[in-house]
């Protein structure tokens, strides 16, 4: 098998036998991104002397039997939002054009213990702030199943390198379904998990109440692997939570009988390109014939998750951000007069429209006369949302659905009409509101050969579940490629007919 075509535990196991190294890997994932990069713009920054030396010591750790993880000598994409230390993060703005971290994030250390490999910084949605990879201040990143699309967004540059064999796997970071929905463009796999359990410390925050990062990878075995090596209890986050069940590798079993699955009504109905749902109802099929208990039922509050959403992460975004002022580090603009008139102009040069929008919008929602209208009722929606979802939970052990309405749009839709972009997000949003876990997974194809994502959605603490239905239904894609038509179109239950 050519190593391009390897998953990460493929490769990772490759080294440990000899029969190729971490330093080949390497090289040969540079010369690919070298190649092609130019088409796809997946990276901002690649750091090919970085990652050639990082190689060659974790070679030498691994034959010295140092590292034996499962993930040693594989090289990875960091999202530019992570900060490294010495390694260039600019959130794809250019008010960071120029910052260097003298710190590295704390999941990003938990990759460097185990052996990864990191090639470089990938492209984003300014600040996160978009669902396309179109607001990045380093342009465009394309989808690597139609260059004409886009790959997602916020992560899109991350889950479009693992699309182009450009990276075994990456990280991204998720606050309203950045992780999931590129994901889902891309058909690739991507998980959030529950809030609090991989450490947010050195993720450049956008809102800091929804953001946890996560993997993105070629498969569920995959998923799993990632996800354990970044989770870990972090003092430095006082979000960050103890977790004793993260052992999520052995729930990579192909055992589902009696699983409780239910799939929301409310994601089902208008707005819902209708091949993306033919293809979430044949996935249920799929967990159906391997003895899941699949069932429709009715989850309230839909409607109210993208209004709440956006106005606790506008509000967030506003305070978060308030720290680039062209002082501490950062763009400062040429010509200025006097102190404040340098604020203003270092950050409208600086930001761009998408995320000044946002900026503005939060500002005013946390103003004087606004915080009881807005901000307020926002959260009290937030707490609703979470209870409904526990409602829910008491039900069922999964809950499945789209990842996004559509498949992968056009370059230039989107950014054409914003309201119909925030709509986008719709299936995701609430799974940040309410702390849960979810994962993203190719569940087909549109008739125009564009990827069709599967979200499974789990109650807190629940990755195991999320991860054995997942590999459950890969493994059932892989043994039959089959074709079927939905049978659970009408009344609650959706009986095989």
């Amino acid at each position: 098998m050519d190593i391009l075509d390897m998953t990460a535990l493929q490769l990772a196991a490759a080294i440990k036998q000899g029969d190729t190294t971490a330093v080949e890997a390497a090289q040969q994932m540079l010369a690919r991104i070298e190649a092609q990069d130019k088409t796809y713009n997946c990276y901002v920054t690649v750091d090919a002397e970085g990652a050639l030396a990082q190689a060659k010591a974790v070679q030498k750790r691994i034959e010295a039997g140092e590292l034996t993880g499962p993930l040693a000598g594989v090289p990875v994409a960091l999202k530019d939002n992570l900060c490294t230390e010495g390694l260039r993060t600019t959130c794809s703005s250019r008010i960071l054009h120029n910052f260097v971290p003298t710190y590295t994030a704390e999941a990003v250390k938990n990759l460097q213990k185990a052996g990864a490999v990191i090639l470089g910084k990938t492209n984003m949605d300014e600040f996160a702030m978009g669902s396309t990879t179109e607001t990045s201040a380093y342009g465009v990143t394309r989808n690597p199943h139609n260059t004409e699309h886009v790959p997602g967004g916020s992560s899109g540059g991350s889950a479009a390198a693992v699309a182009a064999k450009e990276c075994f796997y990456a990280i991204g970071s998720d606050t309203g379904g950045s992780i999931r929905q590129p994901a889902s463009y891309c058909g690739v796999v991507g998980m959030k998990p529950t809030y609090g359990t991989v450490s947010r410390y050195g993720l450049i925050a956008y809102g800091s109440s929804l953001d946890q990062i996560g993997p993105l990878t070629k498969d569920v075995a995959d998923c799993a692997a990632v996800l354990e090596v970044l989770t870990s209890h972090d003092e430095k986050d006082s979000t960050s939570i103890a977790r004793k069940d993260t052992n999520f590798t052995e729930a990579l079993t192909d055992d589902i009988k009696g699983l409780r699955i239910g799939i929301p009504n409310d994601y089902l109905g208008e707005g819902l390109d209708g091949e993306v749902r033919e293809a979430i109802l044949c996935a249920a099929d799929v967990l159906r014939e391997k003895g899941a208990v699949v069932e429709r039922f009715d989850l309230s509050l839909v409607e109210y998750a993208i209004p709440a959403y956006y106005t606790i992460a506008a509000a967030e975004a506003s305070s978060n951000l308030e720290r680039f002022d062209g002082v501490k580090y950062g763009y400062r603009t040429k010509d200025y007069a006097g102190l404040h008139n340098m604020y203003k102009k270092s950050r409208s040069e600086g930001f761009g429209e998408e995320v000044k929008r946002r900026i503005m919008l939060g500002s005013f929602v946390l103003s004087s006369g606004y915080y009881d209208a807005y901000y307020l009722k926002a959260l009290k929606v937030k707490a609703l949302i979470k209870k409904a979802f526990d409602d829910a939970f008491s039900k069922y052990d999964v809950i499945l659905g789209p990842a996004a309405p559509t498949t992968a749009p056009k370059l230039g839709e989107s950014l054409a009409d914003p309201i119909q972009m925030y709509l986008g997000d719709i299936y995701t949003i609430a799974v940040n509101l309410a702390g849960l876990p979810g994962i993203c997974l190719p569940c087909g194809k549109d008739s125009r050969g564009l990827p069709i994502g599967l979200q499974l959605i789990g109650d807190c603490f629940q990755e195991k579940k999320l991860i054995r239905a997942a590999y459950s239904y890969q493994q059932g894609r892989k043994a039959e490629e089959m074709t079927c038509v939905s049978n659970v179109e009408n009344g609650q239950g959706g009986e095989p007919a």
